[in-house]
């Protein structure tokens, strides 16, 4: 009935979606299975991609010739540019999309991509042979046979729900769990665990009072997440979104539930995220605090319905409603559907390898969720690696390594392997040490390249990247050549605060100043608008960030040299770590379990100190 895969993807969310696409697009025979074709690349939780740091995670995946940014670009009903006020390695691109046009484009493209197959069906084992995964067993006891695995379970492994004191087995709301594969891989012996995530109720955009919140409306200029030419939603298009907040009446009503709430009675096992605590996590941690915001955003186009962001929660049902009608704007909502929390089993991802492959199977990758992640974005583009790489081993060819210097996305799998998490992994700038070298408006130059020789990146977006190059160094070469005269600039240095010039001065000089953007400079100056009137935006923003910042990314690239050299001493795969007495029994006991592929990677693991690795050091020399 099935014929024999290159790759099998388990799951059809956002990781399994990209895993997919990628390894299809690289000339895998790939079937991807679900246990709903109707919720294909569903967005479970908020309708939105991107955010901070998420948002260049999505240009990195789009860089790289992955289709998340393409689908948000196509689905966008309001975009915005996060943290403009700050410097450039700090903007992020955010989207609201219109949930089922999001999902149906997802679809659409999928169904469009050759060598993609579809399968309806619970995934419920991996068949293995000589020690390798070489396909699944399906609820109908189907044997599909294949070359490599890629499960993207998301919160589907013996997920549960809990709303309050019900508690009902589910993947997602009406939707049930998956089993079997936890308890196959545990006795082979994986290391699994619990994770819990929520999601706050929708409601009725019919009945609320809009004139009680702030509105917040999208950009008046639309940068988008594709670097090709998708069309897009036009400024005057957009669809607001609203902001209010709770109050005490709010958190006091919230309080009468707690001696029913599933987290505070100890139902759930599993722990929360950190950085997206549900709204009664909220009122007990910061206690202090009289009011949180809470961001109305609209589900679609043509839908009443509304995502009621910042009151995860799962509370009885009558609770959260009671609750809710307290909020300024909600006096009078009605609630389409309760939050809930929902428990699911993940593996923790330091028994991954680099490629994503898990190193008590071979053949097996994991992405999203089961990784230990929370975030589309996060799923996206570990789905992207684990489906290239899940194509690479299928060939015998190297596997697809992103390094820390090279991307957020390198920044995320190295942190997973190298320090695992227990609780749910978000990705923030912070955790990148080299954020000025990886913004989001140079993901295509970082990377385009590097996925074009590996097959994946199109002609056309490697040309777009070569005459993007070509443009930026033509736009830096006029800047440092060009000239601007005291009478032609001082009026909008008086106008902006500056210090006014006496004598003429390079553009590229001027352009160091602090409040001065090259974009205002060259509407002042019409002579310098003459010379770059060739330019696109892009080209102009791409050469002011780096002559602005040249500085600053110079030392970024020398760390990164100065880094290079620990990651590039290979710890061989035979190395006897009980022969390295003198490091400490921790480090030993993490060395052996996560067995680092290099110093470097070794250096970064969680109980690790720097003696340990020089010890290591020396004893890889001997």
């Amino acid at each position: 009935m099935f014929p024999n895969y290159d790759v099998i993807v388990v799951g059809a969310g956002h990781a399994g979606c990209e895993a997919a696409a990628a390894a299809a697009n690289l000339g895998s025979k790939v079937l991807l299975v679900t246990m709903n074709m109707q919720t294909i690349a569903q967005m479970s939780c908020n309708p939105a991609m991107g955010g901070i740091a998420k948002g260049q995670i999505v240009r990195e995946i789009d860089a790289l010739g992955g289709y998340s940014g393409i689908v948000t670009d196509l689905s966008t009903i309001q975009f915005r540019m996060l943290n403009r006020s700050k410097g450039p390695a700090m903007w992020s691109p955010r989207a609201q999309s219109d949930r089922m046009l999001f999902a149906a484009k997802w679809r659409e493209m999928l169904e469009q991509t050759p060598n993609v197959d579809f399968y309806q069906d619970m995934v419920q084992s991996i068949l293995i042979k000589d020690n390798k995964a070489c396909g699944v067993v399906t609820g109908m006891g189907h044997e599909i046979h294949s070359k490599a695995v890629v499960v993207t379970s998301g919160t589907f492994l013996n997920g549960v729900i809990h709303i309050g004191e019900k508690r009902f087995g589910g993947g997602r709301v009406a939707e049930k769990a998956a089993t079997g594969i936890t308890e196959q891989l545990v006795a082979l012996g994986f290391e699994s665990d619990r994770l819990k995530t929520g999601t706050p109720p929708r409601v009725d955009g019919r009945s609320l009072d809009y004139s009680k919140m702030e509105e917040q409306k999208g950009d008046e200029e639309i940068v988008g997440f594709s670097y090709l030419d998708v069309e897009r939603v036009k400024p005057n298009n957009q669809r607001s979104c609203f902001i209010t907040y709770t109050n005490t009446e709010v958190h006091d009503i919230l309080k009468t539930g707690f001696d029913r709430s599933p987290m505070y009675q100890g139902r759930i096992e599993g722990v929360g995220p950190r950085y997206c605590p549900s709204i009664e996590d909220k009122i007990n941690r910061f206690a202090d605090r009289d009011r949180h915001q809470i961001f109305v955003e609209p589900e679609g186009w043509n839908t009443v319905e509304i995502y009621v962001n910042g009151f995860s929660t799962s509370l009885p049902e009558e609770v959260q409603h009671q609750a809710l009608r307290l909020i300024p704007g909600f006096e009078n909502c009605r609630i389409f559907r309760p939050g809930y929390a929902i428990e699911y089993d993940y593996f923790p991802p330091t028994q991954l390898q680099y490629s994503l492959e898990t190193k008590g199977l071979p053949n097996l990758f994991f992405a999203g969720q089961i990784n230990g992640t929370t975030g589309y974005e996060e799923a996206a583009c570990q789905g992207l690696m684990a489906g290239i790489n899940a194509h690479q081993k299928t060939r015998n060819l190297e596997p697809f390594v992103l390094k820390r210097s090279e991307a957020y996305i390198g920044v995320l799998i190295d942190d997973l392997i190298s320090k695992g998490t227990d609780e749910p992994y978000r990705m923030f700038t912070s955790r990148a040490e080299f954020r000025t070298l990886l913004r989001q408006d140079n993901a295509d130059i970082r990377l385009t390249e590097r996925s074009f020789n590996l097959g994946l990146a199109s002609a056309e977006r490697m040309q777009k990247v070569s005459e993007k190059i070509k443009q930026v160094k033509s736009v830096k070469d006029i800047l440092l050549e060009f000239s601007i005269c005291p009478e032609d600039i001082n009026h909008y240095f008086t106008k902006i605060g500056s210090a006014i010039i006496t004598e003429k001065q390079k553009a590229a000089r001027l352009l160091l100043r602090p409040n001065v953007s090259l974009a205002e400079m060259k509407n002042e100056v019409p002579a310098l608008q003459e010379v770059l009137s060739n330019a696109t935006n892009d080209d102009i923003e791409q050469a002011e960030i780096q002559i602005k910042y040249e500085r600053y990314i110079e030392k970024e690239n020398e760390l990164v040299n100065k880094m290079s050299l620990m990651e590039n001493l290979i710890i061989p795969d035979n190395f006897n770590y009980d022969n390295v007495s003198a490091v400490s029994n921790e480090a030993r006991q993490k060395f052996k379990e996560i067995k680092p592929r290099t110093l470097g990677q070794a250096s970064r693991i969680s109980g690790v100190n720097p003696s340990d690795v020089q010890i290591l050091m020396v004893y890889m020399g001997r």
